[in-house]
């Protein structure tokens, strides 16, 4: 069972994988969670924190690995907060993803379900995503302050993901396995530039330093944006780094510049300027071509966006008929997507400015029949919005991590259209949710989708039938 000994516990072996991507053990009757482990590994967990029912740890030695564990393939396994399935083969990860919607449809929402149909794995499982966000920071994380002394400033300066759970620790990331090319060469050119030309990294504690954060979007069809963020204005400095990117990299399509003051590193509220190319850049799915600016949501696995959308098209079943109402509806790729086969489609989100994407969007596919609207959606769902653009026939869900609000599910349940498709990258909230909206819908189909191979993160699409 293992033995404590100063907050040691040795030889605990991992029993099965838990949420939120860790995995778990039993001591004395107690759970521990343990991050970056594999059932079957037995291991020495040093003991982090204690709670009344639960404790978590973290790996102190592998005493010895579990049989169905791989090698990590990224060197940055162990201390990044991303990819922690690393060790796990992709089945498994399948399987425990499948087995998540399971219990989380199941166990929050009491709800009966039908089979659910088997989990649509991603074709590409490296290089799959198409954004990813960089931070700068002035001190690096490092095993030991020992090593800190005797580092330089420059050594000291990191431009990479937060460590999970600390919020001021950045790990200098090498190499992502994450997103294609030039993602990497443009980070690292990045960086060897403002630390070679004096650039001040930001200080996550003190905010002070002029180096923030880096996005880089890619697209299947080729076009880059990249997006580089500041935390105050230097003229000269701010010109001298972005004509080197552009020198550099004459491909990128949208070069962006921001200057984020604040406390927190959303951008979301922040203005974005236009340095050279495109205002935005594109992709591409069937007929449809989206148009994705420096703020805009856009899934972040195209390709499995278009598997994802696909399944909400055929469980959505159109006849050419319907008012189908798409709400969170982002860039409006949904909506667009469904847009032959309905009489009308309405598309509320509270960004304004994927509101604009939307309708410009729509204006560049020469599609008629989408209307866009922009608010927060528990205001502008009600019956007078009804009244002027027509009952929903068709609902189709697709809300941020949080979910919908109660008021938003009592709209939709008042407004009972015949079929609601609740697409979720949170089956927990999505749960919840289809219980708020009430016991007159059937759930008739249930159809995971892995977006986010060695994460547990999933979307999931449920298919809810009124009931006659």
């Amino acid at each position: 069972m293992g033995r404590r000994d100063k907050e040691l516990l040795e030889n605990i072996e991992i029993e099965a994988i838990a949420a939120e991507g860790k995995s778990l053990a039993h001591i004395n009757g107690k759970v521990i969670f343990i991050p970056f482990t594999v059932p079957g590994d037995i291991v020495d967990v040093q003991v982090k924190n204690k709670r009344k029912d639960y404790m978590e740890g973290v790996v102190a030695r592998m005493v010895q690995p579990s049989p169905s564990r791989i090698d990590p393939f990224c060197s940055h396994y162990g201390l990044c907060g991303g990819c922690k399935w690393q060790a796990l083969p992709y089945s498994v990860q399948l399987q425990n993803k499948q087995q998540q919607v399971v219990d989380q449809l199941t166990r929050i929402g009491h709800l009966k379900l039908p089979d659910i149909t088997p989990i649509l794995g991603s074709e590409r499982v490296t290089e799959y995503r198409n954004k990813l966000e960089y931070t700068f920071s002035a001190k690096r994380w490092l095993e030991s302050a020992l090593e800190a002394d005797n580092l330089t400033d420059n050594d000291k300066a990191g431009l990479g993901f937060h460590i999970a759970g600390m919020f001021d620790k950045v790990l200098d990331i090498e190499r992502c396995y994450l997103q294609p090319s030039p993602s990497n060469e443009i980070r690292l050119f990045i960086k060897e530039f403002t630390i070679n030309n004096s650039y001040t990294y930001f200080d996550l504690r003190k905010q002070t330093g002029l180096m923030r954060t880096l996005v880089v979007r890619t697209t299947t069809i080729g076009e880059t944006m990249v997006i580089i963020v500041f935390a105050y204005e230097d003229k000269d400095l701010r010109i001298k780094l972005l004509e080197a990117v552009q020198t550099q990299f004459p491909q990128i399509t949208s070069l962006n510049w921001m200057i984020n003051d604040k406390k927190n590193d959303s951008i979301s509220d922040v203005e974005c300027f236009l340095y050279s190319g495109s205002e935005f850049i594109s992709e591409k799915m069937e007929e449809l071509s989206f148009r994705i600016g420096p703020k805009s949501f856009y899934q972040t696995n195209s390709e499995q966006a278009y598997r994802l959308y696909c399944v909400v098209r055929d469980f959505a079943a159109l006849t050419g008929d319907e008012i189908v109402y798409d709400l969170y509806t982002g860039t409006g790729t949904i909506a667009l997507f469904l847009s032959k086969n309905a009489s009308k489609v309405i598309g509320i989100e509270y960004v304004e400015e994927a509101i604009e994407d939307a309708k410009a969007n729509s204006v560049n596919n020469n599609i008629k029949n989408c209307s866009f609207f922009a608010g927060d959606m528990k205001d502008m769902l009600c019956r007078s919005f009804f009244d002027i653009n027509g009952t929903p026939d068709v609902i189709i869900l697709d809300p941020p991590r949080a979910g919908i609000h109660p008021d938003v599910a009592k709209v939709i349940s008042e407004a009972a259209p015949k079929k609601i498709v609740y697409v979720s990258c949170n089956p927990a909230t999505q749960a919840r949710d289809i219980a708020l909206i009430g016991d007159n819908y059937k759930i008739t189909k249930v159809q995971p989708v892995d977006m986010f191979p060695h994460t547990h993160h999933l979307e999931n699409v449920v298919l809810m039938v009124k009931k006659d």
